[in-house]
C-alpha cells in the first residue's frame, strides 16, 4: 500500500521543549478531540479513534565500528475508516 506523507517537520529543540510538545499531544489524546499539527505553512488535523496501535522504537543508525545516530520514535496508527470523534481515546 503506498504511503503519502501528510505532515513532516524536523528541527533541533531542547529536551524541555520536546517534553512540552509531547505533553500537549498527550493532553489532546486524553481530551478525546482532534490533534492539529502545524509548522510554518503546513497543517494537518487528525482524529485518532478510541483504540490505536502504538509503536515505540529505539534505533541506532550508522556503521557498527564507529559512532552512529540514536533515535527514539513514537507512532500512533489506525485504519482511516475508524477515525472519528467517538469521544474517548487511549494513548498508544
Amino acid at each position: 500500500m503506498p504511503e503519502k506523507v501528510l505532515f513532516e517537520t524536523e528541527h533541533v529543540q531542547s529536551r524541555e521543549d520536546v517534553a512540552t510538545y509531547l505533553r500537549t499531544v498527550a493532553d489532546k489524546l486524553d481530551d478525546g478531540g482532534p490533534i492539529t499539527l502545524e509548522a510554518g505553512d503546513q497543517s494537518v488535523t487528525m482524529e485518532p479513534p478510541a483504540n490505536v496501535e502504538f509503536e515505540v522504537k529505539a534505533e541506532r543508525e550508522g556503521p557498527t565500528d564507529a559512532p552512529g545516530e540514536l533515535s527514539i520514535e513514537f507512532e500512533l496508527e489506525w485504519d482511516e475508516d475508524t477515525s472519528g470523534s467517538d469521544g474517548s481515546l487511549s494513548i498508544e
